[in-house]
């Protein structure tokens, strides 16, 4: 591993300003995942800078704008947190299927939404990477691409994103907290994370310096009560999705009257499939409409020879989890 600095700053102002000011620093937290790609060679930064005791932890209710959740916040207490567990289950199962209790106990909400790729060239430095070097080539289309994108990839990189928690925050429409060196602001989560392009080298729209302060998720609603993720993995112990989905589902009699669908290990991001979504309002509660409304959400896929099972895959989890859903829905 890489030689380092270490500085534990007095605020939070103090730590956006030595990170801004240092091309080589980075923030530090939980660890679990900037410390795994130390040691692999991935990251090597020259300064790090310890946050773990500055970042907001906790979940806080906010009147009429729904829960403010810190940064800091382990994501063992999040996933155990009785209002997100009532009003928010999809939430609390994507991060219990996100990880093992050791790992939920140290990794940070901040942290969770800010994971690397798992993609083997990503984190082996004797291979090309574009995320890496700009430049030296994506072997991952020729190779090993059973567990990359299909959605939204670009000739530069087919990686996907590994997180769970952020898939059912996509389906939450929860928006993040960042404070910079311009000051705060809030980004919708489409607006925070983005696709690769032609550098894939950023997985967000962060600037260098930007710290991840809070996530907020609206109201909760009849909607976001009836919940669920799903995953589906080689192991049923600890392992990243092969493809997974966050749905929240409304019905009206036989009427769907509101619906979120969003895709994990899809896509370079949580993959909101707004087109399934907008097909699905006031349509027939049925599976055959959810199978429909999936499919040509799905249409825009372009998979590889080893992952175009994950079109098929994508689309029985949707209308599995829809289906179940529905008959939990009152009559």
């Amino acid at each position: 591993m890489k030689q380092f600095a270490y500085a534990r700053p007095a605020d939070r102002e103090e730590a956006v300003a030595m990170v801004s000011g240092s091309p080589g620093a980075r923030y530090l937290a939980g660890g679990t995942n900037l410390v795994d790609l130390m040691r692999l060679g991935v990251a090597g930064p020259d300064l790090l800078v310890d946050v773990s005791a500055l970042l907001p932890s906790g979940v806080q209710e906010q009147p009429d704008r729904g829960l403010l959740i810190g940064a800091g916040t382990p994501n063992s207490d999040l996933a155990a947190d009785e209002r997100i567990r009532r009003d928010h289950p999809v939430l609390s199962q994507a991060l219990l299927a996100g990880a093992s209790g050791q790992l939920r106990n140290m990794a940070t909400v901040g942290g969770n939404l800010l994971q690397r790729t798992r993609c083997v060239y990503f984190t082996d430095v004797t291979k090309p990477c574009n995320k890496r070097e700009a430049g030296s080539g994506c072997p991952a289309r020729t190779g090993a691409h059973r567990d990359l994108a299909v959605l939204g990839a670009s000739e530069a990189c087919i990686a996907t994103h590994p997180s769970d928690m952020a898939v059912a925050l996509a389906a939450l429409d929860a928006r993040v907290h960042v404070s910079g060196s311009d000051g705060d602001r809030v980004l919708a989560l489409d607006d925070f994370y983005r696709l690769p392009g032609e550098d894939p080298s950023r997985d967000t729209t962060l600037k260098h310096g930007d710290l991840v302060t809070a996530v907020e998720i609206p109201l909760a609603s009849a909607l976001t009560r009836r919940s669920a993720y799903r995953k589906a993995r080689d192991r049923a112990s600890y392992a990243f999705a092969l493809g997974s989905v966050a749905v929240a589902l409304e019905v009206s009699g036989t009427t769907v009257r509101d619906v979120r669908i969003a895709f994990g290990s899809l896509a370079h991001r949580p993959w909101r499939a707004r087109t399934a979504e907008d097909a699905l309002r006031g349509a027939p509660a049925t599976a055959d409409a959810f199978s429909a409304a999936v499919e040509v959400e799905l249409g825009a896929a372009a998979p590889l020879p080893d992952n175009a099972f994950k079109v098929p895959l994508a689309r029985n989890l949707a209308v599995s989890v829809l289906s179940a859903l529905l008959e939990e829905a009152p009559r």
